[in-house]
Protein backbone atom coordinates (compact mmCIF):
# COMPACT_ATOMS: atom_id res chain seq x y z
CA UNK A 1 0.00 0.00 0.00
CA UNK A 2 1.29 3.42 -0.92
CA UNK A 3 0.04 6.63 0.63
CA UNK A 4 0.05 9.58 -1.76
CA UNK A 5 -0.52 12.87 0.11
CA UNK A 6 -3.41 14.83 -1.38
CA UNK A 7 -4.63 11.96 -3.57
CA UNK A 8 -8.20 10.73 -3.31
CA UNK A 9 -8.28 7.29 -1.67
CA UNK A 10 -8.94 4.41 -4.03
CA UNK A 11 -8.68 0.65 -3.97
CA UNK A 12 -6.53 -0.62 -6.83
CA UNK A 13 -7.12 -4.27 -7.73
CA UNK A 14 -4.20 -6.09 -9.34
CA UNK A 15 -4.04 -9.40 -11.18
CA UNK A 16 -1.59 -12.26 -10.64
CA UNK A 17 1.01 -10.48 -12.77
CA UNK A 18 0.45 -7.19 -10.94
CA UNK A 19 -1.45 -5.66 -13.86
CA UNK A 20 -4.10 -3.15 -12.86
CA UNK A 21 -7.59 -4.60 -13.20
CA UNK A 22 -9.80 -1.99 -11.58
CA UNK A 23 -9.75 1.22 -9.51
CA UNK A 24 -12.52 1.81 -7.01
CA UNK A 25 -12.86 5.31 -5.46
CA UNK A 26 -13.27 5.17 -1.67
CA UNK A 27 -13.63 8.84 -0.69
CA UNK A 28 -17.44 8.77 -0.51
CA UNK A 29 -17.62 5.44 1.35
CA UNK A 30 -17.84 4.80 5.09
CA UNK A 31 -15.59 2.31 6.86
CA UNK A 32 -18.52 -0.13 7.02
CA UNK A 33 -19.12 0.20 3.26
CA UNK A 34 -15.43 -0.37 2.52
CA UNK A 35 -15.37 -3.43 4.79
CA UNK A 36 -18.43 -4.83 2.98
CA UNK A 37 -16.85 -4.09 -0.41
CA UNK A 38 -13.61 -5.96 0.28
CA UNK A 39 -15.58 -8.89 1.67
CA UNK A 40 -17.76 -8.96 -1.48
CA UNK A 41 -14.59 -8.90 -3.59
CA UNK A 42 -13.39 -12.08 -1.89
CA UNK A 43 -10.74 -10.80 0.51
CA UNK A 44 -10.20 -12.90 3.65
CA UNK A 45 -10.41 -11.19 7.04
CA UNK A 46 -8.34 -12.74 9.80
CA UNK A 47 -9.82 -12.95 13.30
CA UNK A 48 -6.50 -11.77 14.77
CA UNK A 49 -3.26 -10.38 13.31
CA UNK A 50 -1.35 -13.56 14.21
CA UNK A 51 -3.84 -15.95 12.58
CA UNK A 52 -2.47 -17.66 9.44
CA UNK A 53 -4.26 -17.12 6.14
CA UNK A 54 -5.83 -20.33 4.74
CA UNK A 55 -4.00 -21.60 1.62
CA UNK A 56 -7.02 -21.04 -0.65
CA UNK A 57 -6.89 -17.31 0.17
CA UNK A 58 -3.15 -16.72 -0.23
CA UNK A 59 -3.60 -15.34 -3.75
CA UNK A 60 -7.29 -14.52 -3.54
CA UNK A 61 -9.05 -12.57 -4.82
CA UNK A 62 -6.42 -12.03 -7.54
CA UNK A 63 -7.72 -13.07 -10.92
CA UNK A 64 -6.43 -12.99 -14.48
CA UNK A 65 -7.17 -9.92 -16.58
CA UNK A 66 -9.52 -10.16 -19.52
CA UNK A 67 -9.68 -13.92 -19.93
CA UNK A 68 -5.92 -14.46 -19.75
CA UNK A 69 -5.11 -18.06 -18.71
CA UNK A 70 -4.51 -18.39 -14.99
CA UNK A 71 -1.03 -19.94 -15.04
CA UNK A 72 1.46 -18.83 -12.41
CA UNK A 73 4.40 -19.98 -14.57
CA UNK A 74 3.56 -17.84 -17.63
Amino acid sequence: MRHLPGADPELVLLGHRFEELERIPLSDMTREEINALVQELGFYRKASPDEPVPPEYLRAPARPAGGTPDHADL
